[in-house]
């Protein structure tokens, strides 16, 4: 059952970006940020309610933290989302496996750097050669990806689908120090969706509002509400999840989403993604299940990702 629950979950996740490429047309970015703020803010409040978890906490500033990166991630997303094939907005934003293992790397390179006073004695961490090499291929698949399918229109959007999976990275190790410290996942989950409503608002009062359509608005629902399903049944598939080969098996199936996406953009947007796109796709699909597989080897029974 937790596999269908995470399928279920990339389905609806995939079905949100849908929404959100068609709500492109009529709002910016910022006002998809809002509402789906606000759609998630109701949502998650009765979730609150209905499993008895208060939402007071003694961390504001981490989830205040947690927020903020997490918000700059849901808005470059949008915005590749609004910009791109959605195929490829979805497989960029899907890289925060692969960025996770970046600073993993990054951490160890730290590490062998001579300091002034340190031991040579004390042995330094080796350099993990699966962690480079799923890096690299991650990030070969980039060029192949963005090569053929980028427009002369989507350069920046590439750039923000790039920066919706490094930040989506940074907020993900702000949730699992969130879990580290006892905080259930719904209030977490709940003070992203406030942190939407309030960057978004703000950044409406610079981009302004756009003109108000009630058909055209009836896309923003679906936004919020696929998001927050979506959300409910990840967590859901962690939580059915006993053990490490069913958790690890549960993380790795969260790409089927790229699966749906490329289904969505072949049927109803009709984008054209030539066989060097597929590749870079592929490729960096199997580069983030490697570093997902060696995520959860350092960090057992992480909590869900968000989308």
């Amino acid at each position: 059952m937790q596999a269908l629950w995470m399928v279920l979950a990339a389905l609806l996740f995939a079905s949100m970006g849908v929404c959100v490429k068609l709500a492109s047309d009529w709002f910016t970015s910022a006002e998809l940020v809002f509402w789906r703020g606000v759609i998630g803010i109701v949502f998650l409040w009765l979730l609150a309610r209905r499993q008895g978890v208060s939402l007071a906490t003694r961390y504001p500033g981490m989830h205040a933290w947690r927020s903020l990166v997490g918000v700059v991630s849901l808005g470059a997303w949008f915005y590749a989302i609004a910009g791109m094939p959605l195929a490829t907005a979805m497989t960029l934003n899907y890289m925060s496996s692969v960025w996770i293992a970046a600073f993993l790397i990054g951490g160890t390179l730290l590490a062998w750097m001579p300091v002034p006073g340190r031991d040579g004695s004390v042995p330094r961490p080796p350099l993990q050669a699966p962690l480079v090499l799923t890096v690299l291929a991650s990030f070969g698949g980039v060029v192949l990806m963005l090569r053929p399918t980028i427009g002369a229109n989507q350069g920046f959007a590439g750039l923000m689908g790039l920066l919706s999976g490094l930040t989506a990275a940074f907020a993900y190790m702000q949730v699992i120090a969130l879990s580290r410290i006892g905080e259930p996942e719904t209030r977490t989950v709940f003070y992203f969706a406030l942190g939407s409503l309030v960057a978004g608002g703000l950044a409406i009062l610079v981009t302004g509002i756009s003109p108000w359509n009630w058909g055209h608005a009836l896309w923003l629902l679906p936004v919020g509400v696929l998001a927050a399903l979506g959300q409910l049944c990840m967590t859901r598939a962690y939580a059915t999840a006993k053990t490490p080969a069913a958790t690890l098996v549960v993380a790795n199936l969260q790409y089927s989403g790229i699966v749906f996406a490329a289904f969505y953009s072949l049927i109803v947007f009709n984008d054209k993604i030539d066989g060097l796109g597929w590749a870079g796709m592929a490729l960096i699909v199997a580069s983030g299940i490697a570093a997902t597989v060696l995520r959860q080897r350092a960090v057992p029974r992480a909590p869900a990702e968000e989308h």
